[in-house]
């Protein structure tokens, strides 16, 4: 439900949706937008030209574009955070006062499912706000990255940290060993989130099963857990199960295995390819080969599941740009992916204290530039051949710097 008022002489439209609360003032030229999920957490804010983000553990960050093109994102600190918050909430209070004041024209009442979304992000005040987020540490192990159609799934770690954990580019799971969580231990975790999440389960869309590697679990131990899912969670209304499946070691999955994990709601897995060819991925120690990838996806499609494949532009450097586009190619092409399916560029981003760095230099690699990554992609995108009755997957950049769950 949409509701247009005028508050000051500044235009204000309310939207009552089933999943948020979202509140904006003044025209789109210089609006302020601040929407809050019905257990009253702000998640999405755009205050003077900038746009803010704020994850579950009360982490937030802010994007920006500068004159042109050029985008800008930086981690605000807590109390940065905190002031923004605050500033959205007092905005948000100035408003509901005037509103149960009759000092708005408005173009219909407010639903009381729009009188509970006020209230309860006005109640969400500072101190709320920080025993949230202590709340939320203590549940979850820290998340290391999801794809960024997932960012608003409901993660539930069904393990802990990566099985092989090997990546030179990679550090999100360097201190914590792999865990498959018993059935017991996996209710007590999906019964705390759906606790956490209240009524701001709302908001979320998908069932994603972390961390990194969920879907090596042996089906004889996979499928209690789901069973733990279905019984805290229903899957279908919150639109399916997602996870990774990064690498292709222990146990490998038949097409009936995935054909029994679609009948469990499973909907997409995605896969880290990160390249076609086999001496990068083997620079890079990344397990498992290219047809490794390409028998995996045939058996998850076949079986009815949806790929996610993910390409690392910029990985091997010059060195390895023709081959790693050559290959990439092939092996996307043999995967017959459809419309599905979603393919990502993520660009390589490599920090000083990765293992990557160290080895890229010893080798002598020289790193593409942002010119020359934008055109890899562009050339991976070219040579790609599509089913015509199967359709095009969507092609999307995926930049794990603005990352927030």
């Amino acid at each position: 439900m949409i509701i247009n008022g005028i508050w000051h002489s500044r235009p204000v439209t309310i939207s009552v949706k089933p999943n948020c609360l979202t509140i904006s003032l003044d025209g789109p030229a210089e609006a302020t937008v601040f929407s809050y999920d019905y257990a009253g957490r702000l998640w999405t804010a755009y205050l003077d030209g900038v746009a803010y983000r704020r994850g579950l553990d009360g982490r937030m960050i802010a994007k920006w574009r500068l004159s042109g093109s050029e985008r800008c994102r930086r981690w605000l600190s807590r109390e940065e955070a905190a002031a923004i918050e605050d500033r959205c909430r007092q905005q948000t209070l100035a408003l509901y006062q005037a509103l149960t004041g009759d000092q708005i024209r408005l173009t219909a009442s407010l639903p009381p499912q729009g009188h509970t979304g006020f209230q309860r992000a006005i109640a969400f005040d500072r101190q709320r706000s920080e025993a949230d987020a202590e709340r939320y540490d203590q549940i979850y192990k820290p998340i290391g990255i999801l794809p960024p159609d997932q960012y608003m799934a409901v993660v539930l770690q069904i393990t802990e940290g990566c099985s092989f954990n090997t990546c030179t580019f990679c550090s999100f799971y360097k201190d914590r060993p792999f865990r498959i969580k018993t059935p017991e231990q996996l209710r007590d975790h999906a019964q705390a989130v759906r606790d956490f999440l209240g009524d701001g389960l709302s908001l979320r869309r998908t069932i994603f099963l972390g961390d990194a590697n969920a879907l090596v679990v042996p089906m004889a131990q996979l499928l209690p857990l789901l069973d733990v899912v279905h019984e805290v969670f229903d899957v279908t209304a919150l639109g399916g199960l997602y996870a990774f499946l990064d690498g292709f070691s222990g146990e490998r999955k038949t097409e009936a295995d995935y054909r029994l994990l679609a009948e469990y709601g499973l909907t997409r897995v995605y896969i880290g390819l990160e390249s076609g060819h086999l001496p990068l991925l083997q620079f890079m120690r990344k397990p498992g080969a290219p047809q490794d990838a390409v028998q995996a996806v045939r058996a998850m499609k076949a079986g009815g599941v949806a790929v996610g494949i993910i390409i690392l532009i910029g990985a091997g450097g010059q060195q390895y740009a023709d081959a790693h586009v050559r290959d990439s190619i092939a092996t996307l092409n043999a995967m017959a992916l459809d419309e599905r399916d979603i393919l990502y560029f993520s660009e390589l981003i490599v920090d000083d204290d990765l293992p990557y760095a160290r080895d890229a230099a010893q080798a002598g690699l020289t790193p593409l530039t942002p010119a020359q990554r934008a055109q890899q992609a562009e050339q991976i995108e070219a040579g790609l051949r599509f089913s015509p009755t199967g359709g095009r997957p969507p092609i999307s950049r995926y930049d794990i710097r603005e990352f927030i769950y």
